[in-house]
């Protein structure tokens, strides 16, 4: 060590002089092509979601002011309309939140012509979702074909599936389609009316998914969060054909259900977790359709109080879908995912520590007045740090373009309702989601796989050989919200609501009459 160099000094620039070696070098380009890989595939979603609005506004000039709900305006023509198939909407509900009233109304008001019913489905009397759903329902009860059914406990496999499958028995006898939707799903008029028009159009189509539009709401957890979602996103912006499924969406023959069609229905109830990796598993293994239209992108504000502890409960149940599978070729693949997420997220994070040190070592050259010889540095580190810099902005630019155009589609969809806007976009938040979620990933998937439960929403599950073998149930002693909605899980059984559950009432009340800029 050189005398005139202190020990900090001499470390620093050893691991620059490290951070130069071939294999150094290497990760450091796979960072970039990372980040370019990124950019391209958000590009493409983008030129997929702006295809449609260009079609939508060409539409509008040739006079069809109803282009929101269909490309051609005779599809709204009576004769059309009275032809239209039944369908039957399923919503498995668990709590209720700041954003759940809104949710539900835009469900509730499609402009769908033809026959409709809507399930809102709960656990128990219990659900502070009851109480808010019975109220909705009276609200609407001349308008709407709308029934809240109390589906009981779930014992051979998690609440949100049995909560669908009860549904499923309870749907009309006529219904031909069934949608499956999230409660923090954000429908816009036509979309009920879209997915089926592609069903319609394409038998062969097994299931037909959309994607949330995730708007941050100014927190850190939010942010990564909507990192964590924004790469899954170009998989759903096809146009078409896609290997993806988001529970959130699902629309699916209902004949499929009644028959049990490829193990649908004792796929998802013997010991199923996640509904949307059992049906993709299902279909990738009878070689099924799976389609995602361009219009299926929905507003999903997150919760204004959403913590960096619920983002890091949601990433575990994220990563915890991996653990379960159906079948030898289902683990595989799911191994084979775990592996591939895991190294392409630390990949993603290490070249930036390496350009930290690039960085830090040039600065203590220049400060300190060092020459390049006595440090062994160079100018390859700057260059390597200079690349990624000039990747990573190109990649968050392409991020950025991929939410304004998905928000513009957002409001044209949804012309009566607020304008949604990027102005709270933050873009300091957004590269330290980037590197705060890819490296906390490995971590909660590896957690995941040692661990083999999860509690999700106050119920904890544990998986044996890739399914459900035992749910335990403490009441009060998990979570008291969800994650990314900030639900409240319990009330009190056959009785109104508790005030804080009043108070969360009055608020979605108000935010439903004078929304936040990022609502619809």
């Amino acid at each position: 060590m050189s005398a005139a160099l202190d020990p900090v000094d001499w470390l620093l620039f050893s691991l620059s002089k490290a951070f130069r070696s071939p294999l150094a070098v290497f990760v450091q380009i796979q960072g970039c092509v990372i980040c370019l890989t990124l950019a391209i595939g958000w590009a493409f979603a983008a030129y997929v979601r702006n295809r449609e609005i260009n079609r939508m506004k060409d539409a509008m000039k040739c006079g069809n002011s109803f282009a929101f709900l269909c490309h051609d305006i005779n599809e709204l023509e009576h004769t059309n309309q009275v032809n239209l198939p039944r369908v039957t909407v399923v919503m498995p509900l668990k709590g209720f939140g700041e954003h759940n009233l809104h949710n539900w109304k835009s469900q509730i008001t499609s402009l769908y012509g033809g026959p409709l019913e809507f399930l809102f489905v709960v656990e128990s009397t219990e659900d502070p979702a009851y109480h808010a759903v019975s109220r909705l329902i009276r609200d609407f009860k001349d308008d709407v074909d709308a029934k809240i059914i109390v589906a009981g406990l779930s014992t051979t496999c998690s609440q949100k599936i049995h909560n669908q499958l009860v549904g499923v028995e309870r749907m009309h006898k006529d219904t031909k389609y069934v949608l499956f939707l999230d409660d923090d799903v954000r429908l816009h008029p036509g979309s009920i009316g879209a997915l089926t028009a592609e069903m319609e159009k394409n038998p062969e189509i097994f299931i037909q998914t959309g994607y949330p539009l995730d708007l941050p709401s100014g927190s850190l957890g939010s942010y990564c969060i909507y990192e964590y979602h924004m790469p899954c996103s170009m998989g759903f912006a096809t146009g078409g054909k896609t290997f993806f499924l988001w529970g959130g969406c699902m629309m699916m023959q209902a004949d499929d259900f009644r028959r049990d069609n490829y193990g649908v229905v004792s796929g998802l109830r013997d010991g199923g977790y996640s509904d949307d990796m059992t049906l993709a598993a299902i279909a990738g293994a009878h070689k099924r359709l799976i389609t995602s239209p361009p219009v299926a992108v929905f507003p999903h504000p997150l919760a204004s109080d959403l913590s960096f502890s619920r983002y890091w409960n949601y990433l575990r149940k994220q990563t915890f879908v991996l653990e379960s599978y159906i079948s030898r070729v289902n683990w595989l693949m799911n191994r084979g995912l775990f592996s591939f997420h895991c190294y392409l997220s630390w990949g993603f994070v290490a070249p930036y520590f390496m350009a930290a040190v690039h960085i830090a070592a040039a600065l203590q050259i220049y400060i300190k007045g060092y020459s390049y010889e006595e440090t062994t540095c160079t100018t390859s580190g700057l260059l390597l740090a200079s690349c990624l810099a000039i990747c990573t902005l190109t990649e968050l630019l392409s991020m950025w373009n991929l939410t304004r155009i998905e928000v513009q589609l957002c409001n044209m969809l949804s012309p009566e309702a607020p304008k949604l806007s990027l102005d709270y976009y933050n873009w300091s938040l957004i590269f330290v989601a980037l590197l705060v979620d890819n490296f906390l990933y490995p971590i909660s998937a590896f957690r995941s796989h040692f661990s083999q439960s999860i509690n999700w929403s106050g119920i904890r599950y544990h998986l044996k050989n890739g399914k459900i073998n035992k749910i335990e149930r403490n009441k009060g002693r998990g979570p008291k919200f969800t994650d990314l909605g900030g639900k409240h899980l319990y009330g009190k059984k056959g009785a109104p609501p508790k005030a804080s559950f009043l108070s969360s009432l009055a608020r979605s009340l108000c935010q439903w009459h004078q929304p936040k800029k990022y609502e619809v």
